[in-house]
């Protein structure tokens, strides 16, 4: 049975891979982009750099609407990086946040970033997982 919020979604996409991991990856009628393996040099994204885009913009554009509640410049920004780990069939991802916001003290930045990774759809994906992390940091690795 389908879950029952699929009937009223705020936004939906739909997004196709029909090449494998050298070839490309599309939107219909959208954007289309095309995709590599990160363990050689041919051009494309790989599947990596798609989630630490995906993160980093989620909690970019969160941490955006916590800043204007809060009646402050958005000041903020956020580095993810994304590891590709493990060995045959059993692969994963380690992804780590790094979140600053530099137009307010360093306990208001962390409530900020806090605040952004519960209300984040990609960092609420992420972070039972046990391979996400986040960090409210004054300056980037």
């Amino acid at each position: 049975m389908q879950d029952e919020r699929w009937n009223n979604p705020l936004y939906q996409t739909e997004a196709v891979n029909d090449e494998g991991l050298e070839g490309h990856a599309y939107v219909p009628g959208g954007i289309k982009v095309e995709t590599s393996s990160p363990m050689n040099s041919h051009p494309g994204t790989n599947p990596e750099q798609l989630l630490g885009m995906s993160l980093a913009t989620c909690l970019e554009a969160t941490l955006e609407a916590i800043e204007k509640e809060h009646g402050v410049p958005h000041t903020a920004e956020v580095h993810v990086k994304v590891a590709f780990i493990g060995s045959r069939a059993v692969y994963q991802f380690l992804v780590h946040a790094q979140i600053m916001v530099k137009g307010v003290d360093f306990e208001t930045a962390d409530k900020f970033a806090k605040e952004a990774e519960n209300r984040c759809p990609v960092s609420k994906l992420l972070k039972n997982s046990g391979n996400y992390t986040a960090e409210t940091v004054e300056q980037f690795d």
